[in-house]
């Protein structure tokens, strides 16, 4: 989508009456936080009804440390996790393969887990006065903690999945700005939007039913066609050489043509890219 780059009356990027996209993360992560906690204090209090209805006496205090330690040690492990769900996505990678790498996944952000889990009961246990022993009702501790810990990495890695979609749409929103500001192309790559100056881009590739944009010596992929963005651009100095691919004008360095009329353009960043003769006419327009 090419859209109007600039200010919104109130000096922001997203207008008066919006917020930025990284507050809004951090929100949706300070209500992942609330959840949590909220989720943590139901299970302490039914953890002591339960085993008061047993007769066993409980001590309120070791039952939310162990709770607590748990939590702490995967709002840890969010950190991972988040840039793991980032970079392992789709358009990077299929749907399928990007659920066969986060499942695998699942073991070292277990393990992360666990050892940051038993470390903060450690401490919490010295600080008592007490010790801390690494133990389950069924003798496998690392065993029992893994099996309730895939659960948690799914749900986990489905919000974060969802917050930064969430993020990724508000942040594409439409712009209203001076109409003297430069022309942009918001390209979203993941969950980052990109708001690229056309001026900045080199070239654009077709890649299925998706474009590569050739910016900054980057390769961010945006979800549209080829002949898409060729109609949006038309008249703003990009032309097609190839039937897959569209470079800027003034950012051809040099043309060569070879016997069969097909040529070769070299870019200001060095790159070489191949053009058909079928186009040639369009970089002497």
């Amino acid at each position: 989508m090419t859209e109007i780059a600039g200010s919104g009356t109130g000096g922001g990027k997203v207008g008066t009456n919006r917020f930025s996209a990284r507050t809004l993360t951090w929100l949706l992560l300070g209500a992942l936080v609330i959840r949590g906690l909220i989720r943590i204090t139901s299970n302490v209090y039914s953890y002591i009804a339960d085993r008061s209805a047993l007769g066993d006496q409980v001590n309120p205090t070791y039952a939310w440390l162990y709770e607590g330690t748990s939590l702490a040690a995967w709002m840890i492990m969010l950190i991972p996790c988040w840039y793991a769900v980032r970079a392992i996505r789709p358009p990077r990678f299929g749907w399928l393969w990007a659920t066969v790498l986060h499942l695998l996944l699942i073991i070292p952000l277990s393990f992360g887990h666990i050892a940051l889990m038993v470390a903060f009961r450690m401490i919490a246990w010295w600080v008592m006065g007490d010790q801390y022993e690494f133990r389950s009702p069924d003798g496998t501790p690392i065993a029992y903690e893994m099996r309730k810990d895939v659960a948690t990495y799914v749900e986990l890695v489905l919000t974060v999945f969802l917050i930064q979609w969430l993020v990724a749409r508000y942040a594409a929103a439409p712009v209203v700005a001076p109409a003297t500001a430069p022309q942009i192309l918001a390209v979203g790559d993941g969950s980052v939007t990109h708001h690229l100056p056309l001026a900045e881009i080199e070239h654009i590739a077709a890649a299925g039913n998706y474009v590569e944009i050739a910016w900054r010596g980057q390769r961010l992929l945006h979800r549209a066609t080829l002949t898409a963005i060729e109609t949006e651009l038309a008249g703003i100095g990009f032309v097609r050489i190839h039937r897959s691919r569209l470079v800027r004008q003034d950012a051809v360095r040099r043309v060569v043509t070879h016997r069969s009329g097909d040529f070769d353009v070299e870019m200001e960043s060095g790159d070489v890219l191949r053009g058909s003769r079928r186009f040639r006419e369009n970089l002497e327009n």
